[in-house]
């Protein structure tokens, strides 16, 4: 069997990489990322090495008055702007913020891996199980551990050879042509208490504070796959586990195969998809709503075929857990414990109140990762 996944909304599952500022042009409304070995190549043959080097070492951006040649003649690969608006608010940009994650790459093209979409999967199946037995979670509050978590989900779902999810293999995708990359613009979201329950919306500034126009709140770049965007790849499933005797062994509570992790996924979608809907409402974020509305149609239409996963960068806290009850006393005792979430939770604003919103078109319209699986 193969897979056939189709992005929903940009997607960036990537390989640990970026692009730094000296690494890529800006030039007609896209980035050009610079073959820098050419580049030193031809650079050493002449008087200008030295300046280069220059530049690169203090600048924030190459100069284009004075290297705009190399994104014409030098470019390795190049990444389309998703909105001419991008154009500005990268000038605008101060240098930290102009590192772009990009793609999960090989020689090919751009390709999905394998290991991302099953772990999408697998917090599925975590969810499921929790949702039968919510997790029993150990917290010290002297000093806490980092993965005091690993426990639980060992217990729900197994470890090693007897992981449930050994049920399932899932090959790498094909690679894909580079211009079905797009670069976005991202900023992040927070909710802002007014009183009375309610809130306003607000954009996250850094270093640190919160403004109320979108266009001054601090703005991200990354390269990602633009909805639409199909990845196909190998899809098998392990037949001798769902022997009766071999679930026994492996102590399941029953057979898992394709339709069961299909449904758990579904079930975990809806529960999220819903969240992040409420948080939509409570912002007043009225094109993230609808852009919801439709990746929820499309959950409905999927099912008894496939199923929808949320997954890659920028899809957030919720997207990588199971335990998806952030108004539960339970779970706000093991947040706050962690010191990272430790004045987040003592806020008692909803959690998260933030969220990574890509801008469509100049404006806020989706939340990054989603997308739709089946199987062929």
């Amino acid at each position: 069997m193969r897979y056939r996944l189709t992005c929903l909304t940009p997607v960036l599952v990537g390989d640990g990489n970026k692009l730094s500022p000296i690494d890529y042009m800006v030039w007609k409304d896209q980035v050009n990322v610079l073959d820098q070995k050419r580049i030193f190549k031809l650079l050493s043959k002449g008087p200008r090495l030295d300046g280069y080097l220059v530049q690169i070492r203090k600048a924030e951006k190459l100069d284009f008055a004075s290297w705009g040649g190399f994104a014409q003649n030098y470019a390795d690969r190049r990444v389309s702007f998703e909105h001419p608006s991008i154009a500005k608010a990268w000038e605008q940009a101060r240098g930290e913020t102009l590192s772009i994650p990009t793609f999960a790459s090989a020689t090919g093209g751009p390709y999905l891996p394998g290991s991302a979409l099953k772990g999408a999967l697998r917090t599925g199946m975590l969810f499921a199980r929790w949702s039968d037995s919510p997790p029993h979670v150990e917290v010290q509050s002297e000093r806490p551990s980092s993965r005091s978590g690993e426990a639980a989900e060992d217990n729900a779902l197994g470890t090693g050879g007897a992981s449930v999810m050994r049920a399932i293999k899932v090959g790498d995708s094909g690679p894909r042509a580079n211009d079905t990359m797009r670069l976005y613009l991202l900023r992040t979201s927070a909710l802002v208490p007014r009183g009375g329950g309610r809130f306003d919306l607000g954009w996250k500034q850094a270093p640190k504070g919160t403004v109320q126009r979108a266009e001054d709140g601090t703005p991200m770049f990354a390269e990602m796959a633009a909805p639409g965007t199909v990845f196909e790849g190998a899809w098998k499933e392990n037949a001798f586990l769902a022997n009766p005797e071999v679930v026994r062994a492996l102590r399941w509570r029953g057979p898992v195969n394709s339709a069961s992790i299909f449904e758990a996924a579904n079930a975990y979608a809806a529960r999220l998809i819903a969240i992040h809907q409420r948080y939509a409402e409570q912002a007043g974020l009225a094109v993230l709503r609808r852009s919801l509305d439709e990746v929820s149609a499309r959950l409905e239409a999927v099912r008894g075929a496939g199923c929808i996963v949320s997954m890659g960068w920028g899809s957030g806290l919720l997207a990588k857990t199971g335990w998806l009850e952030t108004d539960s006393e339970a779970q706000r005792q093991v947040l706050r414990n962690i010191p990272f979430f430790t004045r987040a939770i003592e806020s008692g604003l909803p959690f998260p109140k933030t969220r990574r919103i890509v801008f469509l078109n100049g404006e806020p319209a989706a939340l990054p990762g989603w997308a739709e699986l089946r199987l062929e």
